[in-house]
């Protein structure tokens, strides 16, 4: 049987692999990747995967080279990844509406967010913060893919309880926060986040993971009637399914 080798790129991840531990592949801060072909293209009309919600996971898990646990890449490695399937796909120019017009992005263009490296350990994905109108000392951790599927799986069910509920960002902070005042125990952290959490508190630890999270910066200039606006990348259904 023939076979083929398939054209790679090695991709940069916007943490450096400083967020992964010393014996986990993703510390190089790189993975290879391999160009789209007809299988990957099976999967993105793959109906079972898109009424799941998973089509884009089964995608970059499918593009991904590198022998790797996906569900460990920080979100903001994997929203590098996605742009850079969607580069190796089908070509670097995408296509969008904002503002009643077309407008055109360069993907390659875009660069990764700064974070403070200072305030990072290396290789270790946990970060000690005082909230700073209760003084409560707790630590966080920058979410990964697989703590996001935890998030959306709790957030399913609860919708099944009462479709009404939709207690997302709550959800995550309960995922999101290592301990509080030392104790580590997920009833303790589920109480806080519930009851203890003062909302001007949730904003200023939201800020802060914002300092210490690499992800890729989405924010592009438009020009709409004549006018710059900053805005963020739309991902619209165009972005996989360009000739949708």
């Amino acid at each position: 049987m023939t076979e083929f080798k398939f054209p790679t790129e090695i991709i940069d991840l916007p943490s450096r692999g400083l967020l992964y531990p010393k014996d986990s592949p993703l510390a190089s801060g790189k993975l290879e990747m391999k160009y789209m072909t007809a299988k990957e293209e099976d999967i993105l009309t793959n109906q079972n995967y898109i009424q799941r919600g998973i089509v884009i996971d089964k995608l970059l898990q499918s593009l991904i080279v590198s022998k790797v646990d996906y569900s460990e890449l920080i979100t903001g490695d994997q929203n590098a990844v996605m742009i850079a399937a969607r580069i190796l796909g089908y070509g670097k120019d995408y296509e969008f509406s904002y503002g009643g017009q077309k407008h055109t992005i360069d993907l390659t263009t875009l660069e990764d967010r700064e974070f403070d490296e200072s305030l990072i350990t290396p290789h270790v994905n946990e970060f000690t913060y005082e909230l700073p109108f209760t003084k409560t000392k707790i630590t966080f951790k920058v979410m990964t893919v697989g703590d996001e599927e935890k998030v959306k799986k709790e957030l399913d069910g609860l919708k099944k309880i009462d479709k009404n509920l939709n207690p997302e960002l709550s959800t995550r902070l309960k995922f999101m926060i290592t301990s509080v005042e030392g104790n580590r125990e997920l009833g303790v952290i589920r109480n806080f986040v519930d009851n203890g959490l003062l909302a001007r508190d949730s904003k200023a630890l939201r800020e802060y993971v914002k300092k210490v999270q690499p992800d890729i910066d989405l924010n592009v200039t438009v020009e709409v009637g004549g006018v710059e606006e900053d805005i963020t990348l739309p991902i619209t259904v165009s972005f996989f399914w360009p000739d949708f």
